[in-house]
């Protein structure tokens, strides 16, 4: 059995959904200070907007586009990060991404709290200096660093733990949001920001894989461009709270069932083999609460607003998910990898066993 020593995952990541207001809006009830919020307009064809505290408040980034950083968007904005959550400012457009009067959003939040700073040539860990937020319990942290253009490059992300996913994005370019998963290994990445099948590029990762320590970078641009300021997201998977994986769909309504060890709050999935190009899917078990039907689908790759789609029949299970479905992320016997991140362990540490929605 998969005990934990994670026993409430809602300490660490939890979906918020929200009206907005239109006015200066302070959203509680999130459970911890959260680190990293990415918000996304249900109703409307809005951009995921992307927040954390290591950038400060203030500042977004949008899933969907390549965009550099913005500051205090006319659109909408996290003005304070809280100890239960985070305030809004609505902006100065009728198009509100974050909080528009009446509107239907989400947010997912992510608990990175202890802050980080490494000293490359001090601790003689890593090549690059780097600082940010880092949660060794829940293996997330948010790290920032400024490229050196040089390939062979190595960022300490402070877990303790072998990295199994990070995402790297550039602050100061119109660069891809690059992405390592373990599921494709450091010969390939993906991005987050696009339909594309996993590619293969020595100048991402080095063709080198994260360790306990560190994480690797390429001399490519989107990565690691001389003298630009860069934010990671960086993940180290654990035992009944979190998991980072592949599988190779089925093509069938009673599709591939995937062994967690917890049963899942979120699963993020993406087609990593289909040369023509796939969306990036979304499914949380809080803005759909129960199995049988099309799951409400979000997608970061795109703006679209949530749709209930055929490619979102998944059931969420006590010890995984079991997709039923011969579309999307099912479809034609391709590969793909997956993020996922628990509502119950399977089994908590005292024994107590999850059950399925």
């Amino acid at each position: 059995m998969a005990y934990t020593t994670i026993d409430k995952p809602s300490d660490y990541f939890n979906t918020k959904l929200y009206t907005g207001t239109g006015s200066s809006h302070a959203i509680t009830g999130v459970g911890f200070a959260p680190n990293w919020v990415w918000i996304k307009h249900r109703d409307e064809a809005n951009p995921h907007k992307i927040f954390d505290t290591v950038r400060g408040v203030g500042k977004s980034i949008k899933s969907n586009s390549d965009d550099a950083e913005a500051s205090n968007e006319e659109n909408g904005y996290v003005s304070a990060f809280g100890s239960d959550g985070f305030t809004l400012v609505a902006g100065s457009t009728s198009s509100n991404d974050v909080n528009k009067s009446s509107g239907s959003y989400v947010s997912w939040n992510w608990n990175a709290g202890t802050s980080f700073t490494n000293d490359a040539s001090g601790t003689g860990i890593g090549s690059i200096d780097s600082a940010g937020s880092v949660n060794t319990d829940a293996g997330f942290s948010v790290i920032s660093y400024t490229g050196n253009g040089s390939g062979g490059a190595t960022v300490a992300h402070g877990l303790g733990s072998t990295l199994d996913c990070y995402i790297v994005k550039s602050r100061d370019d119109g660069f891809d949001f690059r992405m390592y998963h373990k599921g494709i290994g450091a010969t390939k990445y993906l991005n987050l920001n696009q339909t594309d099948a996993a590619g293969t590029a020595t100048n991402a990762w080095n063709d080198t894989a994260p360790t306990s320590s560190v994480f690797s970078l390429g001399s490519g641009s989107t990565v690691n461009k001389n003298t630009s300021d860069f934010i990671a997201y960086c993940f180290a998977e654990k035992q009944g709270y979190s998991k980072f994986g592949k599988y190779t769909s089925a093509n069938s309504h009673d599709s591939t069932f995937v062994y967690l060890g917890f049963k899942p709050s979120i699963i993020i999935f993406k087609n990593t083999s289909y040369s023509g190009g796939s969306d990036w899917h979304i499914l949380d078990r809080t803005r759909y609460t129960f199995n049988g039907s099309s799951e409400a689908v979000l997608e970061p790759n795109t703006s679209d607003a949530e749709n209930y789609s055929a490619f979102g029949e998944v059931d969420f299970l006590s010890n995984g998910f079991k997709i039923r479905n011969n579309n999307g992320i099912s479809s034609g016997g391709y590969n793909h990898i997956y993020m996922a991140f628990a509502e119950n362990p399977f089994v908590t540490s005292t024994g107590v066993p999850a059950t399925a929605k």
